[in-house]
């Protein structure tokens, strides 16, 4: 009996250490999602009007640009994957490969080849245990992204836009990330970069009741165009990049919070068990101490005859 509270004892002890690190790391990921959020507000000030900008000098000219001209029939395109690069999280980086999944299930649907990038070590360890072709990943700052870490992604994402599809290139830029709703709430979607949707742009600053600004092209249409395409791309990636961390944050926030609690209760169902068996052994230690007490009863009342 001795040795069934000696157990009781020890899993208590490894599941309240457990919650110490759980709580830990609920706390940590608490204090950074408050961060990513002022992260995301500051981003989306400047993406909105360079994406205002991008509209305006597109639908004020006639030049053709890989940037806003859609082509006829596309035949290949690009899928960026934002994942995490640690565990922890919940559901958070599956959903998004099931997301990417499906996406890639629809375009292939629609006849066109799909090249893969993927951030965060969770994706590219499942489509390397897959064996499947990636053509360039990234790890290492999917919690904590700077620009410079977007402008790395979108390098060879710009390069691919820009060729030919004969020469390697891609006629559609696509990225899956998970959007930040709320603290509770964050949904893996995809997203077409490239090109750009002008009569969505169109309809939703006539929604807003936004006035697009005209501009005079200097030295040309197709040179602003050349000069916006990256950081539009950066852009849009930067933002994706941050939305992702704060819901990586929030994920992670979540599970390690159910962790917590699960070990609260796995503690005091482990305390039960530890005190109904201590109970046991005194009871069987009193039900010893009894019997030896009438044994010797017994025998001195039989010596004494």
């Amino acid at each position: 009996m001795g040795a069934q509270l000696r157990v009781y004892k020890r899993r208590i002890q490894a599941v309240t250490a457990t919650k110490k690190i759980t709580k830990a790391m609920e706390m940590i990921a608490a204090s950074r999602i408050v961060k990513a959020q002022r992260k995301v507000a500051a981003s989306k000030p400047y993406a909105t009007e360079l994406t205002r900008a991008v509209t305006a000098v597109a639908t004020g000219s006639s030049a053709k640009h890989p940037l806003t001209t859609e082509v006829e029939a596309p035949t290949r395109a690009a899928v960026l994957l934002v994942t995490s690069d640690r565990g922890l999280a919940g559901g958070y980086s599956s959903n998004a490969i099931k997301a990417a999944e499906r996406l890639r299930e629809r375009l292939a649907s629609e006849g066109k080849e799909v090249d893969t990038y993927i951030v965060g070590r969770k994706g590219v360890a499942y489509y390397g245990f897959r064996e499947r072709k990636v053509e360039d990943s990234w790890t290492g700052f999917t919690d904590n992204p700077a620009y410079s870490d977007a402008k790395r992604v979108a390098a060879p994402l710009i390069e691919a836009i820009q060729k030919e599809t004969a020469e390697g290139g891609v006629d559609e830029l696509h990225i899956v990330f998970t959007e930040f709703v709320s603290m509770m709430t964050q949904n893996a979607v995809d997203d077409r970069m490239l090109p750009l949707s002008l009569d969505e742009v169109a309809e939703e600053s006539t929604r807003k009741g936004e006035i697009l600004p005209l501009f005079d092209f200097e030295p040309s249409a197709e040179d602003v165009l050349d000069a916006l395409l990256p950081r539009y791309v950066e852009s849009r990636i930067y933002n994706a990049l941050l939305q992702a961390a704060a819901s990586e944050h929030a994920a992670r926030r979540r599970a390690m919070k159910s962790a917590t609690d699960n070990a609260g209760d796995l503690i005091k169902s482990l305390s039960r068990l530890a005190n109904a068996a201590r109970q046991a052994e005194i009871t069987q230690e009193i039900s010893e101490i009894v019997g030896g007490a009438s044994a010797l009863a017994d025998a001195t009342a039989g010596s004494d005859k």
